[in-house]
Order: structure tokens, then C-alpha cells, then sequence
């Protein structure tokens, strides 16, 4: 690990003044990836500027909004007795994700900024253009077991992207499908950014995680009220059931009348560099009785445009049927 200079602001404002300061210097809060990434030589900011003064971390109702802190911990938010009554779709993301231990430490920005687990990305001795630009993806012709399956071709041209990494976020999953909205503050001021259009596909810049500008902060998300109080499942399938990523996971949520589903919510990780939204699927379910026969088709529409790899395929067979699952869970039928 490098050298590095400390320094903990005691206002927003300084702290994204450091930030601008110094062109490498990066927030730091539970640290739980960031430290990783440090120790493995493919982060070496000259600057941490600690948050961790800031007030960021109520979790309130703000009229027809949940809004939580970007330094609220995870365990905090999954254990939320507003999050259980109102969006209990993010507590089961959460309770899914890492360790007890990681999640009493980490903080639901850094959640959002945690970067790819992708075995040719912590591997500095192997070419990766996500941790060095221009350098080839390993994965491509390497072991691309746990790689994606949609996002991994560039729009312009249709060629397969320069990486086909995965976000790993459990948490995001659940905001990506709750039409969440992220506010955040930097040099030039405040916005919002939706959930959605947060992260970003790999294209020809997969180094490029979000589409945060230089300085901003991650101050808060927020999530509208809905009807999801009770029909909701996430489901994680791994290869262990304690501190393993995603290879499929399905956040699904129903709004029922009787046995007609008024509305869907569905989203997918461990198949994109970005949590993916299964809009399709979700028009597709609208209006539809809630059955295995419903699910199995809305399930075949999310599958088109699903591209496997070498080692992947299992994906493509896993996904429908973890959608499926999902959607049959929430709506209490199996």
C-alpha cells in the first residue's frame, strides 16, 4: 500500500473542497472496498478525505419519500423499522449481501461504489481495461464463469465491449427495481440522479463505474412510496450461502389485486456491469394473473438479448428460472 495523506472535514462542503484538491484523493467512510483495493495496488489515492463527521445518516420518511443517508450502515438500513414497513424489498438486498461484520461497517454510498469482483481485475499481473485502460480484458478469452451476459457490447458499434465485469451490489439491485433517485452534492452543486442512470454499462470506458462528476458526494437516496409493503422476494443464488457474490439474483416485487397483478417491479445482478432492469418483463406482467404460466413468459421476454460466454452459459438457463422463483415467492405461491 502506498503512502497517503488523511484528513477528516468537518463540513460537506470542505470535505468535497479536498476532494477537488487533490486529483487522486478519494471519500472514504466504512471502507470495506476501498482498503481492499489499496492493499491490492489497484487504488492508490495520495488523499483519503473521511466523511465520517458528516450528518448523513438518518433514515426518515420525507413526505411520499423514503430518504436515507449516504452514511447510513447497512445493517442500520436492513434493520430499519421504516425500511421493514415501507420497502422491505431492500432489507432482504441488504440481509443477502457480504458478512454481519461487513455490513455494521459499510455504508450505503460506499455500497454504491464498490467496484467489480472480477478475478482478472484484482490480478494486476493480467491485462484488464477496467483497472488499466487500453490493457485487454482477461476475461474475454480467460475463465468468464461469473462474468455478464447483457451490456457487453458498445452501442455505437455493436462489437463486444472492452470488459464484460459485473457490478456487485446486492443493495443496488433492490434500488435499481425501486426506482430509487440518488442526490448528490459537488463543486457545481446539487442533483439528482435516477437510480437507473446511476451506474453505467462498460462501453469503450469501463473504468468508468458511474456518472458522478469529479468531487460529488453521494448524499442521500431516496425512494418513492409504493405498493410493495408485502408481495416482495430477493433471490440470491451462489456458490455458498455466507459472504458470496451474486452469479444470479432476482429483485422482484408485486402489487396484487387479488390475484391480478396492477404493477411489477423487477431487477437483476450478477448478469451486467450496472444492476439490470427488466422493463419488458415488468410491462409484460401488468394486468396478468399472478401465475407460474405468467412468470414463465415474463421471464422468456427478459431473457432477449442475453449473450453468454465460454464459461457463463449456465447463466442464460439459471436467470429465467431465478426469475420465476423470484416472482412466485412474492407472490406467495411457492
Amino acid at each position: 500500500m502506498n503512502n497517503f495523506q488523511y484528513t477528516q472535514p468537518a463540513t460537506q462542503k470542505a470535505s468535497i473542497d479536498a476532494l477537488v484538491k487533490e486529483p487522486t484523493a478519494q471519500f472514504i467512510a466504512g471502507g470495506t472496498n476501498l482498503i481492499d483495493l489499496m492493499k491490492h495496488g489497484i487504488a492508490a489515492p495520495k488523499t483519503l478525505v473521511d466523511i465520517n463527521n458528516l450528518t448523513l445518516r438518518t433514515i426518515e420518511q420525507q413526505g411520499n419519500t423514503l430518504r436515507i443517508g449516504a452514511l447510513a450502515l447497512n445493517s442500520e438500513v436492513a434493520d430499519s423499522k421504516l425500511v421493514l414497513e415501507k420497502q422491505p424489498l431492500l432489507a432482504q438486498a441488504l440481509n443477502a449481501g457480504a458478512s454481519a461484520q461487513i455490513r455494521n461497517m459499510a455504508t450505503v454510498g460506499g455500497n454504491m461504489l464498490q467496484r467489480t469482483r472480477c478475478y482478472y481485475f484484482y490480478d494486476t499481473a493480467m491485462p484488464c481495461n477496467k483497472r488499466q485502460p487500453g490493457s485487454g480484458c482477461g476475461a474475454l478469452e480467460g475463465y468468464n464463469r461469473i462474468h455478464a451476459i447483457w451490456g457487453t457490447e458498445t452501442a455505437s458499434t455493436g462489437r463486444t465491449s472492452s470488459c464484460i465485469a459485473v457490478h456487485p451490489s446486492d443493495m443496488c439491485v433492490a434500488l435499481a427495481a425501486l426506482d430509487a433517485t440518488v442526490l448528490v452534492s459537488g463543486p457545481k452543486g446539487d442533483r439528482r440522479i435516477p437510480f437507473t442512470d446511476f451506474h453505467r454499462l462498460p462501453g469503450d470506458t469501463p473504468q468508468i463505474d458511474t456518472n458522478l462528476d469529479r468531487g460529488e458526494l453521494i448524499v442521500a437516496v431516496d425512494i418513492p412510496n409504493n405498493a410493495f409493503a408485502k408481495h416482495v422476494h430477493y433471490l440470491k443464488v451462489r456458490d455458498r450461502n455466507s459472504y458470496a457474490f451474486a452469479l444470479v439474483s432476482v429483485a422482484a416485487a408485486l402489487d396484487l389485486n387479488g390475484s391480478t397483478i396492477r404493477e411489477a417491479r423487477l431487477a437483476m445482478g450478477g448478469v451486467a456491469h450496472k444492476p439490470w432492469r427488466l422493463t419488458e418483463a415488468e410491462k409484460a406482467l401488468q394486468g396478468k394473473p399472478a401465475t407460474t404460466a405468467t412468470f414463465e413468459q415474463a421471464a422468456t421476454i427478459a431473457m432477449q438479448g442475453a449473450k453468454a460466454y465460454e464459461h457463463n452459459a449456465f447463466k442464460v438457463k439459471m436467470a429465467p428460472k431465478a426469475i420465476v422463483e423470484a416472482l412466485k415467492t412474492a407472490a406467495g405461491l411457492g
